[in-house]
């Protein structure tokens, strides 16, 4: 796992990880905190054109009560 440099990154800016364990990485800033979040399975695709698929998605990961932007729920379902 490669080491993240948290002072260049921008707060809430997810972008791709090449070569990592997750597909994405952002710097989340919330009420002072900030926290690297690590989220996504490099393997899989996005269909969120598909409604059905997106509507399954929002369903299982309970995103319409995903608030805080230190968790990894709230970046999945924001990319969906």
């Amino acid at each position: 796992m490669a080491k993240i440099d948290k002072s260049k990154m921008k707060c809430n800016k997810p972008r791709r990880t090449p070569g990592e364990s997750k597909k994405f990485v952002v710097k989340a800033c919330e009420g002072g905190t900030e926290k690297i979040i690590r989220y996504g399975d490099p393997k899989m695709t996005i269909k969120k054109s598909n409604p059905e698929r997106r509507k399954s998605f929002r369903a299982r990961h309970k995103c319409s009560t995903a608030k805080s932007k230190l968790t990894a729920r709230y970046w999945s379902c924001k990319n969906w």
